[in-house]
């Protein structure tokens, strides 16, 4: 049973996790002027060493033999680091074109689209809240397609590609730190030998767009896996139904932050696609709490039924004890009076 103060530092680090991942538009805004394949490629570079640090401090070595010796698995790994990179590439290069509102309805979707590689690529079954749910969401696809006048195609894959890189996280069943370092270690030749092209031909930024430049793409491997590690630590504290509750903060602040920072407009008509998907995450989570509740209900009703069950068969046996006691008893008894 967790304790409550496991569940606030839960709750802390979820906080910290799924705030830092919202706040990264104002990391690669600041990186906006650079092209975003480069920043791109540091990010993969840097993130291998700040992997193998990690893995050095936590000592955790052991799957890397193991994995290595699974050839279907590590070709999954090779899958989900190509569509990872596809899912940050598209980001880096959203915020760089002041697209960060698009970007933020993308990770509101994505829940939908997960619920939706459930039912057709896993065969779940859902619940007629769940239906509901991503029947709103396609409407409000529908409504932001006639707001912009084109399909949100960078919402769209921004959120099909990272539910499609949780769906292949799913078959890995690689852990936090053991994914990310699997997946950095499959990115980082290609994006070394894509910066080494940059240098030979003098187009690289690393070290001539000044010290705050080279600073912040050294530590984007730390602002990749900083949040991470603390979404590892609120995963292990809390229960599954709130950090889903959590997950909506990074769009949340996203969507904050394209409204309000970088001054992206907002008309009527998206205002409505972005309700439609409030509605359609409002009926989900609705859905998600009542499905706990009750499950928690009736494993505390499976645990008083195990209780009395148990109780009852410690009376049945303790009265047959006391029946076979008063037995022998007369026995000895009829003995004596024949003797």
């Amino acid at each position: 049973m967790q304790t409550p103060s496991t569940q606030r530092t839960g709750l802390l680090f979820g906080f910290a996790a799924y705030g830092m991942w919202g706040l990264l538009p104002l990391y690669w805004h600041a990186l906006s002027d650079i092209g975003a394949g480069e920043v791109l490629a540091h990010r993969m570079v840097w993130s291998l060493p700040t992997a193998v640090l990690i893995l050095a401090l936590l000592r955790r070595w052991s799957w890397v033999t193991a994995l290595v010796r699974q050839p279907r698995k590590l070709a999954l790994v090779v899958l989900a680091s190509a569509v990872i990179s596809l899912n940050w590439g598209l980001f880096i290069w959203a915020v760089s074109t002041d697209k960060v509102l698009e970007s933020s309805l993308g990770y509101f979707i994505n829940p939908l689209v997960s619920i939706a590689f459930g039912v057709l690529l896993l065969r779940e079954r859902l619940r007629l809240a769940q239906w509901a749910a991503v029947a709103v969401g396609a409407a409000a696809v529908v409504v932001m397609t006639v707001a912009y006048g084109k399909l949100p195609w960078l919402s769209l894959c921004l959120a099909f590609s990272f539910a499609t890189y949780g769906l292949i996280k799913k078959h890995v069943k690689l852990d936090g730190v053991a994914g990310f370092s699997a997946e950095t270690a499959v990115q980082f030749l290609p994006a070394l030998g894509f910066l080494l092209y940059l240098g030979s031909r003098g187009d690289s930024s690393f070290a001539t767009g000044g010290l705050g430049t080279t600073v912040l793409l050294a530590f984007a491997g730390v602002a990749t896996a900083l949040p991470l590690i603390f979404f590892g630590s609120a995963a292990v504290r809390l229960p599954l139904s709130t950090i889903g509750l959590l997950q909506y903060l990074a769009p949340a602040f996203m969507f904050l932050l394209g409204l309000t920072v970088f001054g992206e407009e907002m008309p009527p008509e998206r205002w409505a696609g972005f309700g439609l998907v409030w509605v359609a995450l409002t009926i989900l989570t609705w859905d998600a709490l009542r499905t706990a509740r009750r499950g928690r209900a009736e494993l505390r009703a499976a645990a008083r039924r195990a209780r009395e069950e148990t109780a009852e068969a410690a009376a049945a046996e303790a009265a047959g004890t006391a029946v076979a006691g008063t037995a022998v008893a007369g026995t000895a008894v009829a003995g004596a009076a024949e003797r």
